[in-house]
């Protein structure tokens, strides 16, 4: 089995570069395709410069949604398995080989992640913490770098055209086709969305906007209100 991965961006000239950095690494990751947004800073350029080698497709898809983007790049992704990444997440040595190795079982749907959040701050440490007790309520986030099998994820219609919570709304319909396993080996993601402002108020907003998510408040509205960290 081949691994595509995909990756959402939008603006994101501060960290794309070390994402493709960790990617370069891994030796069992087959293709990489970046559905960008419609970014106004650097990213497309350091994208179009970078040189991955291992096949990299570019998407100019031209709308900052990222269940829009990720569906997309799903539609130019050519192997049998999808490693949705964050532009902002940086996976181990030897992530990808796990993921070939459990989507051997053909029970398994898909898997995510061990999480560390950079900036070594008392709050990274926290929400490092955190993520693993998130899953046994059933909340798993895109920066935990979702995988699914090819043939699982056109089953259930893939990711919503949604601009907020897409990944839990995937999440929720993906095990129900099959095992999700979470897996040992980490990825490290930033802590920039908690680092703008005081955490207690952002991480107070965050769990607000999740709670009306679960309550059935539509992701739409919710993101008229969630400020960009960009």
């Amino acid at each position: 089995m081949q691994l595509s991965v995909i990756i959402p961006t939008f603006n994101e000239e501060t960290t794309i570069r070390k994402t493709l950095d960790a990617i370069s690494r891994l030796v069992n990751v087959d293709e990489v395709v970046i559905v960008d947004g419609g970014s106004t800073d650097e990213t497309v350029g350091i994208i179009e410069a970078y040189e991955l080698k291992k096949p990299l497709k570019l998407v100019r898809f031209g709308e900052a949604n990222r269940g829009k983007q990720l569906h997309e790049g799903t539609r130019h992704a050519t192997h049998e398995i999808f490693w949705f990444l964050h532009a902002d997440t940086r996976p181990a040595q030897g992530c990808a080989r796990e993921i070939k190795k459990y989507l051997n079982y053909d029970e398994i749907a898909g898997g995510n992640f061990q999480v560390i959040f950079d900036g070594g701050s008392r709050w990274a440490r926290f929400l490092t913490w955190l993520y693993p007790h998130l899953k046994s309520i059933g909340l798993v986030y895109g920066d935990s770098a979702i995988f699914a099998r090819r043939s699982v994820y056109e089953r259930i219609g893939g990711f919503k055209p949604l601009p907020l919570f897409e990944d839990v709304d995937f999440f929720k319909r993906l095990r129900k086709k099959g095992e999700f396993r979470f897996l040992q080996k980490a990825v490290t993601t930033s802590s920039r969305r908690f680092q703008n402002d005081s955490f207690l108020w952002t991480f107070t907003k965050w769990s607000v906007f999740q709670t009306l998510y679960w309550f059935g408040f539509p992701a739409a509205l919710l993101a008229k209100r969630y400020r960009a960290i960009r």
